[in-house]
């Protein structure tokens, strides 16, 4: 899969204090009967944003939330916990957000995030808190110099496995990098046959 190449995201942020959001809270169990990403977006935080009836609910941080300027998530620590659900990343890309900053995500969220077009930044609990009470901050994520500025300072650094972040720097998943490799492996097969 091809989506845009991330190299530095400046955007407004939407913040979620909430600690230990778990995969069935970002995309609800009953809207995993599809394999695709198309209109998931529409189901992120359903349980939050909607009533029974499927009404808007008010106040609702998420149905106030604009992604053409919002596309950073700052949630609460243990984000993405629960069941490894590449649905949740599919959802949160397909809302809009670009990246999740959190001191502490899930390991299974993150890996599914980084496959999916979606950056999990950890940062330190220092950054972590800053960045938890200024909501609607603009801040820049770099995935080239790995680091988060706020204003005119970088308040933290983030690290990225290596093929991960050459993935999302080119806009693909791992197996649509692979696909870009095709004629250098036909060579090699070719010269080691």
């Amino acid at each position: 899969m091809a989506f845009e190449p991330f190299k530095t995201l400046v955007s407004r942020t939407v913040v979620l204090a909430q600690d230990n959001i778990d995969t069935d809270q970002i995309i609800p169990a009953r809207f995993l009967t599809t394999t695709s990403r198309d209109g998931l977006g529409q189901s992120v935080f359903y349980d939050w944003r909607f009533d029974e009836a499927g009404r808007p609910k008010r106040p609702s941080l998420f149905n106030d939330y604009n992604p053409d300027t919002h596309k950073i998530l700052v949630a609460g620590s243990n984000f993405g916990c629960g069941s490894s659900r590449e649905h949740a990343p599919w959802a949160l890309y397909g809302f809009g957000f670009r990246a999740v900053i959190s001191s502490d995500i899930a390991d299974i969220f993150k890996s599914n995030a980084l496959k999916n077009g979606l950056l999990p930044v950890e940062v330190d609990q220092t950054a972590h808190a800053q960045l938890l009470t200024t909501p609607d901050a603009e801040i820049a994520v770099d995935l080239e110099k790995l680091t988060v500025t706020l204003g005119e300072a970088d308040i933290a650094h983030f690290e990225v496995e290596a093929f991960a972040r050459q993935c999302l720097l080119n806009g693909v998943d791992p197996l649509g990098y692979l696909l870009k490799q095709t004629r250098e492996i036909a060579a090699y097969e070719a010269k080691t046959a």
